[in-house]
């Protein structure tokens, strides 16, 4: 399969993007590499600013709302992968341990590990089954000022986060156990599946990547996930190695679907600004409509050229250079890598969606399946 950079059938990001990042506007790597970019269109609708980021066009808005009309329907028809559905919790008991530790119902917290889009993520363990949970907690009061479009505030990207994950259940997915939402107080829990690591170059192998193996491994992993969504009609929406987490066996569970959606049918046209700059597919560049689904095969592209080799294909010191880069360049993999990985990355990262390769062609595309064909899952809805 040929790549498509030669195709330039991509004009330059649009001036709403230059106009907010300009040349001398630097970012640092992270800001690059991370979902900071959602929080540049959190300013007052009717300022100048919004007009650029959102463009004049009525049609065009930052953020959609295609899912909650289909959740709606979801939920009341119960339609969800879940066996066991998650558990809702209407108060929130925080006390202390006889050690000191702070507690939220029986739950016992040990340690933090990091900060979600709009909320905390620490590790605390269940004084009744002894086991470890990753605990994200918001405060709903901030939620509710935090204004993410003319009529939507962040509320509505974590109640949409919830009631998607509600629905969900596979081995390469991270699993929803818990709602604690306690309508007298301000904090709002999601009580999930503690994994130990993240999917990142850390692992022995090549250096500046984990080796061909262990990415191939992981790949398989996150294809297998990525299938199960896509079959639901759900968009991930910010594919990416510090979103993908490693138990200690080896299993990649796809985590963080704080800007995902949910169509009805196959209808996943978005207009609602990506995830994070680096992985961003060209197409969303442009400030246009776009389809999810293919944006996160790009995605999928970018993390195995980080896996396997240690690098992203196109970053750029700006915001502007790195969505230039994206647009623009044609895509660079060093001489002497595996002919058929190679096929597999210039699939991946076509720059014209609708020649890039699918998620069915991935699955078995000759590199993937040099281990085997993908493991089948049959999920709880479609066994009824």
């Amino acid at each position: 399969m040929g790549c498509c950079s030669c195709f330039k059938f991509l004009s330059k990001p649009q001036r709403w993007m230059k106009s907010i990042c300009g040349p001398g506007n630097r970012f640092s790597r992270q800001f690059l590499l991370s979902d900071n970019t959602r929080h540049v269109d959190r300013v007052p609708h009717n300022s100048e600013a919004a007009d650029i980021l959102c463009g004049s066009d009525d049609k065009l808005r930052c953020h959609d709302k295609g899912s909650e009309p289909v959740l709606l329907l979801s939920a009341r028809s119960g339609i969800t992968c879940k066996k066991v559905p998650v558990k809702q919790t209407r108060h929130a008991i925080l006390s202390e341990d006889e050690n000191g530790n702070k507690m939220v119902n029986e739950y016992v917290r040990e340690y933090k590990i990091g900060s979600g889009s709009y909320g905390k993520v620490a590790v605390y363990r269940s004084s009744r089954d002894g086991n470890r949970y990753a605990i994200k907690a918001f405060h709903k009061s901030h939620l509710l000022k935090l204004r993410v479009a003319p009529s939507e505030t962040a509320m509505t990207d974590v109640l949409r986060e919830v009631s998607i994950m509600e629905m969900l259940d596979h081995p390469n997915i991270v699993n929803l156990t818990e709602v604690i939402d306690d309508p007298n107080a301000d904090h709002l829990y999601l009580v999930l599946e503690y994994v130990e690591g993240k999917c990142t170059c850390e692992d022995s192998g090549a250096p500046g990547g984990m080796g061909e193996m262990t990415a191939r491994r992981y790949f398989r992993d996150i294809v297998s996930g990525l299938m199960y969504l896509h079959a639901h009609n759900i968009v991930h929406g910010d594919i990416k190695p510090d979103n993908l987490l490693v138990t200690s066996s080896g299993v990649v569970k796809i985590g963080d679907f704080s800007v995902s959606q949910v169509f009805k049918d196959n209808n996943d046209e978005l207009r609602r600004s990506p995830g994070t700059p680096a992985f961003t597919a060209p197409e969303c560049c442009l400030g246009l409509a776009y389809h999810g689904k293919a944006a996160d095969t790009w995605a999928l592209g970018v993390t195995l050229y980080y896996l396997v080799l240690g690098q992203y294909p196109f970053l750029g010191d700006t915001l502007q250079e790195t969505y230039d880069k994206i647009v623009n360049n044609p895509l660079s993999i060093p001489e002497g890598i595996n002919p058929q990985l190679k096929d597999l990355l210039q699939g991946l990262l076509c720059k014209d969606p609708k020649q890039r390769i699918v998620l069915q062609a991935i699955a078995m595309h000759p590199w993937v399946v040099e281990e085997g064909p993908l493991p089948q899952y049959l999920c709880w809805c479609k066994r009824r």
